[in-house]
């Protein structure tokens, strides 16, 4: 953290900002046979950036189920299609399991959104907003986070896309895989 004496970063000095997004290997999972196997390759991680993604609702009072769980470990980011594969025990497991650390941001609202699909203990999850807070940064957002100390900007502009749709657009792939991908590149650069 010595190079960054910036705490804060103003919406103005993030649209100069060139975009940036994650442009390595994603791999989208819809069939739950597929879990096993893919769990055995995140499982061999200590640290893994993390996200979700659920379908956005325009009427009070009505809610979605996540459809999505974003999963980054160093060189690849796996979208977990939650709509399809449901929460499986190799998910649950997971999302118990304390020694993989699962970096993100308003974790909280993951968590419970989650728990709506199948009760789990949830345990290894590092609110990046906190360590942010605790590394003396003025910013608790994903967005403020990369461009403080990653330095580009990230799109937004899939947020509110349909994350149920029977195919994912790439679009969404790619935003939805750089939410999870700048989470553990910024615990990195936290943690550093």
């Amino acid at each position: 953290m010595t190079k960054h004496h910036k705490v804060n970063i103003t919406h103005d000095e993030i649209n100069e900002l060139p975009l940036g997004s994650y442009e390595g290997d994603v791999e989208i999972i819809s069939g739950a046979g597929e879990l096993d196997d893919v769990f055995e390759e995140i499982n061999e991680h200590a640290i893994v950036g993390f996200d979700t993604e659920t379908k956005p609702v325009f009427v009070r009072g009505h809610s979605n189920k996540v459809a999505l769980m974003q999963i980054a470990i160093p060189k690849k980011v796996f979208l977990i299609r939650l709509n399809k594969t449901g929460l499986t025990t190799p998910i649950v497991h997971f999302l118990e399991n304390e020694r993989i650390l699962k970096a993100g941001v308003a974790l909280r609202d993951d968590i419970k959104a989650l728990q709506k699909l199948k009760h789990y203990h949830p345990a290894g999850f590092v609110e990046l907003a906190e360590l942010s807070k605790q590394a003396g940064l003025e910013v608790e957002s994903v967005k403020k986070l990369a461009a403080l100390l990653l330095g580009f900007r990230i799109s937004k502009g899939a947020q509110t896309s349909n994350w149920e749709a029977q195919e994912l657009n790439d679009k969404q792939i790619s935003y939805a895989a750089t939410d999870a991908w700048v989470c553990l590149e910024v615990y990195k650069m936290l943690t550093k």
